[in-house]
């Protein structure tokens, strides 16, 4: 694969419906209202449809002048419209190449390849993307990839056996209970929230906001069942959302990677190097901890990350929690899942429920003082709050177990994460003023985790507890 390649000509139109999503509220906010009802509607017209045909031009230039090829121990991609551009990435520096397909690309047997290395070009960038190769392509840069870090020279044309593990494939149940308990609810409120507030000039929020007072007037009933709609739909189109997106949701074993692949209308993979795995974290919410399920994902410091999450990769999405021990025995057989915890001190419930009642004063204060009297109501958030600190009390804990550092913590998500004692990048220990009076301590650890850092840390500990977890760490026990 020494000739330079172009990509698939299907990438032009790729490029363009990218662009077009980009500016597409520009946009429409321009053609519809950009002439405002004056004689010189057509200029706004006549520039509209330039801006399109620039941009379908554009796309055809970057097309024809994006070459890659690869070369010995390295990718070599060229391109650029006026400003030629060249970009070597040596193989020893790419961690991963992941592939994608959406619906430009299926009908065509088409994928998008993220080239992901070491040191990315930021937080939500690749190093390289070839936007749409064919699957032999992808499949052959793959193995010479893998050849060329086995110190393994073979012909580009024969393609190396690959020991192949199915690890998990999410069941249809599995798939609709993540679905149902997912927190996609608040993200399609936000999103349409968001999507209004984009004509806040066109929209006339007032008379809005003035029907909505006489609706409320209509009776509370009325109100109850509108909003009680609302939520549904909201939870029907986050239903829909997620089992689209984690459809077919599969994990796999192939050579020394975790390869994850999931989604219907968009199919992506992502590989995982079994070497850069830094932590494993089991998750469980409120709502599935109760039927017994959680959901596990790694801390990495390689391979590829959805963008707005560096940090994590999910690993397995739905899955009984007695049984993860088995399903990934063999493949992370370093980390030790069956643990006793040893729990936070009986002493520092105390201040776990300060801390609950301190941060919920001001919002059920406030509503009560001003917004009489069903303001009132809000004082509800005290008997919450005290729930609340009493569930994080409960689930505080920490284990040594011989070579790994086990910390479990509850957040909005009761968490609990295992690292390898060669993982991680430090260990601190802390004592307020407050918790020296109560021999307590906090005891944080963090492990490399994307372009970040990663770990846990759990609040009110033993203090002799954190000081043998420290002299374990540091190697002076």
């Amino acid at each position: 694969m020494s000739e330079a390649k172009r990509l698939h000509p299907i990438s032009t139109l790729y490029n363009f419906a990218r662009h077009v999503k980009e500016l597409f509220f520009p946009f429409i906010i321009f053609v519809f209202w950009g002439g405002n009802g004056t004689g010189a509607d057509w200029v706004f017209w006549l520039i509209s449809i330039g801006t399109v045909l620039f941009i379908l031009v554009g796309g055809v230039l970057s097309w024809l002048r994006f070459t890659y090829r690869v070369e010995v121990g390295e990718l070599r991609i060229e391109y650029g419209i006026v400003i030629r551009k060249k970009r070597y990435i040596p193989f020893e520096r790419i961690q991963s190449l992941d592939y994608s397909e959406g619906i430009f690309h299926r009908p065509f047997g088409l994928v998008k390849v993220k080239v992901e290395t070491a040191g990315g070009l930021g937080l939500n960038e690749a190093e390289a993307v070839l936007t749409a190769i064919t699957k032999a392509e992808a499949d052959a840069i793959q193995q010479i990839l893998t050849s060329a870090k086995n110190n393994h020279r073979i012909p580009v044309e024969i393609l190396n056996e690959t020991e192949e593990e199915l690890i998990y494939k999410i069941s249809a149940p599995e798939l609709l209970l993540l679905a149902s308990t997912s927190g996609g609810v608040g993200v399609v409120i936000s999103a349409v929230i968001a999507f209004f507030f984009q004509f806040d000039e066109l929209i006339p929020y007032r008379r809005l906001f003035t029907g909505f007072e006489r609706l409320i007037g209509s009776g509370i009933v009325f109100v109850s069942t509108l909003v009680f709609i609302g939520f549904f739909i909201a939870w029907v189109i986050a239903l829909i959302g997620t089992m689209l997106k984690y459809a077919d949701f599969t994990v796999k074993r192939i050579n020394n990677d975790l390869v994850i692949s999931r989604g219907l209308l968009e199919k992506r993979q992502t590989t995982i190097p079994l070497k850069r795995i830094q932590a494993m974290r089991i998750s469980e919410n409120l709502i599935r901890q109760p039927f017994g399920y959680a959901a596990v994902s790694l801390e990495s410091a390689g391979g590829s990350f959805e963008k707005g999450d560096q940090s994590q990769v999910l690993l397995l999405p739905m899955i009984r929690k007695n049984k993860i021990g088995d399903l990934l025995q063999n493949v992370l057989n370093d980390y030790q899942l069956e643990t006793c915890f040893v729990p936070a001190p009986l002493r520092a419930k105390v201040r776990y429920v300060t801390r609950g009642l301190l941060i919920a004063f001001p919002f059920a204060v406030v509503p009560a003082v001003f917004f009489r009297p069903w303001g009132y109501l809000s004082l509800l958030l005290f008997i919450a709050a005290v729930i609340w600190s009493l569930l994080m009390y409960k689930d505080a804990g920490w284990n040594l177990d011989n070579q790994q550092l086990a910390l479990r913590y509850r957040g909005i998500v009761k968490n609990t994460v295992y690292m390898r004692k060669i993982k991680i990048q430090s260990l601190s220990n802390q004592e307020s003023y407050f918790q020296k009076n109560k021999d307590l301590a906090t005891v944080e650890a963090f492990v490399m985790s994307g372009i970040g850092a990663g770990g846990g840390k759990v609040i009110d500990i033993e203090r002799n507890d954190a000081i043998q977890i420290y002299k374990w760490y540091s190697g002076t026990d």
